[in-house]
């Protein structure tokens, strides 16, 4: 499907990787449902180590780096050029959880911390430990900043429908909706539950999509998909 582009994300570089996150979660709906995870996980991991390593010079910064590098690293056996690798993904995960815990701790407060904390709910999103990341979620919407406490926001509101609480997923989107940032557009917001509404609610799906119609470019596009997937009612 058509991504948003980096000028409709305000040109922020990390809200521009930020996007992947968007169409992973309508992507693989089906997969989240059926397995239980958000593997959310992804929604960071895109960012990667290449958006902070120029920052080595801060502290915060360089931890970050370093976790994140961890949660990049590849499973299997170590390949030439690769100085970081694990044998599981659960050898990787206990790393990295052991990573983002301590940067949280340490950086309580501060950017870092709370895209640690994002993180960490990712991981345990991934290990199908849905209450933890439930609450990892929860911890960085009410306590964050804005700009990140939206993204743990739109994560959250994926979790609650491959839960089946679509009631809670719905409120979360539409105060996003109502409350969009750099990080989750207004558009973004409403595409994504007009996704989730469209099998069960395809008239109040359209109702959310028709206003968009005529946008141009990719976010224009996305809507005519998607209003062609939704079925007559």
């Amino acid at each position: 499907m058509a991504r948003i582009t980096r000028k409709e994300l305000k040109a922020d570089k990390f809200a521009l990787e930020v996007e992947h996150t968007v169409t992973f979660f309508e992507e693989h709906q089906k997969e989240l449902i059926r397995y239980g995870g958000i593997a959310a996980g992804v929604a960071l991991l895109i960012v990667g180590y290449t958006i902070y390593s120029r920052h080595e010079h801060s502290l915060r910064e360089a931890a970050l780096a370093q976790a994140i590098q961890v949660q990049e690293a590849p499973i299997g056996p170590p390949t030439p050029g690769q100085n970081l690798n694990f044998p599981t993904q659960d050898a990787k995960d206990q790393v990295a959880l052991k990573a983002f815990s301590d940067l949280q701790a340490k950086y309580s407060g501060s950017a870092e911390g709370e895209i640690a904390g994002y993180y960490l709910a990712c991981i345990q999103a991934d290990r199908g430990k849905l209450a933890e990341a439930e609450k990892g979620f929860k911890q960085v919407a009410d306590s964050g900043s804005k700009d990140y406490a939206s993204l743990a926001k739109f994560s959250l509101a994926q979790l609650y429908f491959a839960d089946g609480h679509d009631a809670q997923g719905e409120s979360l989107l539409r105060d996003l909706m109502a409350h969009p940032t750099v990080y989750v557009s207004k558009e973004q917001a409403t595409i994504s539950l007009a996704g989730f509404l469209g099998p069960k609610k395809p008239a109040e799906a359209r109702k959310l999509l028709d206003p968009l119609r005529n946008v141009q470019g990719p976010i224009g596009q996305t809507v005519l998909q998607k209003l062609g997937e939704l079925p007559p009612g």
